[in-house]
């Protein structure tokens, strides 16, 4: 079983090595050093690969990473795919944002009279952004 102890520890090879914790949850240590928590599972007959995420400062802990197995594990019991929801998750949080960025940028650089600005605005706000978000969600 893994302690944050032994994940500090760990070193990089020459390859990517595997070391196990518990319930099926596993660190890679890839050759560049860093440390992931990962867990292997089936479905529909085919192995897959969830990468829950990397370990350190910037990144989780162990025992978030627990969490998020139990999570994870829920989700198969139910059927679906936790390496599947998570992109399905990151892809609509990216989307999103992405939109509402290029609306801000647009709003910012072009040259409009104040009441046109005011009204570009709210239609923005109030028809278009719900609409994208809402679109994301579906």
């Amino acid at each position: 079983m893994l302690t944050d102890t032994k994940l500090k520890n760990l070193k990089p090879q020459d390859k990517l090595y595997k070391v196990s914790d518990r319930d099926g949850l596993y660190v890679a240590v890839l050759t560049s050093g860093s440390v992931s928590f990962r867990y292997d599972y089936r479905i529909n007959g085919r192995r897959e690969t969830l990468v829950i995420g990397q370990y350190g400062r910037d990144g989780i802990s162990l025992a978030e990473a627990r969490e998020e197995l139990i999570t994870a594990k829920k989700l198969l019991k139910a059927g679906q795919s936790p390496a599947a929801a998570k992109r399905d998750g990151i892809k609509k949080i990216r989307g999103a944002e992405t939109f509402a960025v290029h609306t801000d940028s647009y709003m910012k650089h072009i040259t409009l009279a104040d009441s046109t600005r005011a009204m570009k605005q709210s239609v923005i706000d109030r028809d278009i952004l719900p609409g994208a978000r809402q679109q994301n969600d579906g």
